[in-house]
């Protein structure tokens, strides 16, 4: 109840934008846009194409390659992401020299320790979030490798074609759709930052996020080269 009582009203309503913000597109861009030519629909239909094309080749070692490629990509972030996560919990480990280097700026808040903890409490929460989202793409790639090398041969019936694009469509998608969250959980961090400064800016780049990831995801030039028909 102490700490409760620490944390400002303007606070309480920047965390509060921030939950709604995040929750609030995440559930439109991964459950409610279905209807919408977005980047990840788009995309998904690209993926199911790949794998009735790889059904067609008896040598199945470039799309080994392409699996591999995307894995590289998911383990890079998921790499980066524990490094992020050991510098906050060492930053958290010497606060009070992070509020004093912090002070010397006239445009930074002055805050008591514990808000500063309880703000680099708010980045560590969002970077685990992002390193178990990258985890689990990385194990589904992993899967999708699997799925490939026991692919139907060419010739082989028509309909068991059809359940194995459906399945390992599906595979590639969940796994794509992992790497997305645990990547929109960085945009969100860099929003999660500006609280260390003001709660009004914090109020702003977490808008500024949103507007970022619906223009990139329903309203981007590559997003228009790829659903060009």
């Amino acid at each position: 109840m102490e700490l409760l009582r620490e944390i400002d009203p303007s606070d309480w309503a920047a965390l509060a934008w921030f939950a709604v913000c995040w929750f609030g597109y995440g559930r439109y861009a991964d459950r409610f846009s279905g209807k919408r030519a977005g980047l990840v629909n788009v995309v998904h239909g690209y993926r199911l194409q790949w794998m009735r094309i790889m059904l067609q080749r008896d040598n199945r070692i470039m799309d080994s390659s392409l699996v591999g490629n995307l894995v590289n990509s998911v383990s890079f972030f998921a790499s980066t992401t524990m490094y992020i996560i050991a510098g906050l919990l060492a930053v958290m480990g010497t606060t009070e020299r992070a509020i004093s280097f912090a002070s010397s700026f006239a445009f930074v808040r002055p805050e008591s320790k514990v808000m500063w903890e309880l703000k680099l409490l708010l980045l560590l929460a969002i970077f685990v979030y992002a390193y178990f989202k990258f985890t689990w793409s990385l194990r589904q790639f992993n899967l999708l490798s699997i799925l490939i090398g026991g692919a139907p041969l060419p010739g082989a019936d028509q309909a068991e074609q059809e359940r194995y694009v459906r399945k390992a469509g599906k595979i590639n998608s969940f796994a794509g759709d992992d790497f997305n969250r645990g990547v929109r959980a960085y945009y969100f961090a860099l929003a999660a930052l500006a609280w260390l400064i003001q709660p009004l800016l914090f109020i702003l780049v977490t808008a500024w996020v949103v507007y970022i990831l619906y223009r990139r995801d329903y309203r981007s030039q590559t997003l228009a080269a790829v659903n060009d028909s």
